[in-house]
């Protein structure tokens, strides 16, 4: 499939919001349960504002993906039919619950909502902020199903392809916590980096798991279920025109078998061990440099990957429009 860019950055972009807001909950569920020591409102209020700027962002690059963007609202009427209508009703709705958990805790308005001898005692922003966790899941779902719903993409019609999705939106934005909390609170640092480094292991395992998988696929469609022809010898010569296409812009990636391994390498580096690498190191220096690096080398890994996971996919078609 042909990489889109606006695809990549959108992915990417609000992956690592919503993993910078599961951080934020995290510290403040921590918090609530004594773990940790209280943290300040602007703490919250103010990564909150940093997980609207990476939704914000990362909506905005959808919108060079679309033909007619006036006309993008449209998409939300097939909810019941298309994961692509319920991530565009899933990603706003986020979007306002993480504004009004920004609000509430620069506002310092936090009543209990409930709370009795049977129940915890629980705050309005932990409320909100629970309701936000489920959108953020919903949202990861809804994103990832996009692609693993297709089932004639066998390289992407897997459970792994959501595990994957969820697992590097967690990891890099736990690690865009954890230098975000270097600046601010050195108590939820130490939380968030080991958060960091075991989401990253476990995006590690899966992605492997994942390219394991790929790697020994065998396509449905061959040229002989193409034209229906059993003979054993069957040679494509031509794909029926000189010139380029639709088909052959958006379903191939046009690059050759050795860059698209490279940039495979490439994000295996940059996304695993480098990150695990600054991340380790900043930790032990109390460094917010080395941990602002890591999650810079993560971020542009990430993109190689995603680049690397639409040119995996090969579709049926290309059997006309690219063998030849």
């Amino acid at each position: 499939m042909h990489p889109a860019f606006s695809v990549i950055f959108l992915t990417t972009l609000i992956g690592a919001g919503q993993g910078l807001f599961l951080a934020l909950m995290t510290a403040e569920t921590f918090s609530h349960l004594g773990a940790l020591p209280l943290q300040d409102n602007a703490f919250y209020s103010t990564g909150s504002l940093l997980v609207l700027g990476f939704l914000v962002a990362g909506l905005a690059a959808s919108f060079f993906h679309l033909g007619h963007p006036e006309r993008a609202w449209r998409s939300a009427a097939m909810w019941r039919t298309s994961w692509l209508s319920r991530e565009v009703i899933a990603l706003p709705a986020f979007m306002g619950i993480v504004f009004v958990y920004a609000l509430l805790h620069y506002l310092d308005w936090n009543p209990t909502v409930f709370g009795t001898t049977a129940l915890p005692e629980t705050g309005l922003t932990l409320l909100v902020g629970i309701i936000g966790v489920v959108l953020c899941f919903a949202l990861f779902i809804c994103t990832a199903m996009i692609y693993a719903c297709l089932k004639f993409l066998q390289e992407w019609h897997t459970p792994l392809t959501a595990i994957n999705y969820t697992l590097f939106g967690m990891s890099s934005g736990f690690t865009l916590a954890t230098a975000y909390a270097a600046q601010y609170s050195s108590e939820v640092t130490g939380l968030f980096g080991t958060w960091a480094i075991i989401l990253t292991l476990a995006a590690l395992v899966t992605r492997s798991a994942s390219l394991l998988r790929n790697r020994r696929i065998k396509h449905r469609s061959s040229l002989r279920t193409a034209i229906g022809v059993r003979h054993s010898k069957i040679q494509q010569k031509s794909q029926g025109a000189m010139g380029g296409s639709f088909n052959t812009r958006e379903f191939f990636h046009g690059k050759s078998l050795a860059f698209v391994r490279s940039i495979k390498w490439i994000f295996l580096l940059l996304v695993f061990p480098l990150p695990l690498l600054l991340l380790g190191m900043g930790l032990n220096n109390d460094n917010p440099t080395l941990l602002l690096m890591a999650f810079a080398v993560q971020y542009v890994g990430l993109l190689a990957e995603r680049w690397f996971f639409f040119a995996q996919a090969n579709h049926p078609q290309n059997l006309y429009y690219q063998t030849i």
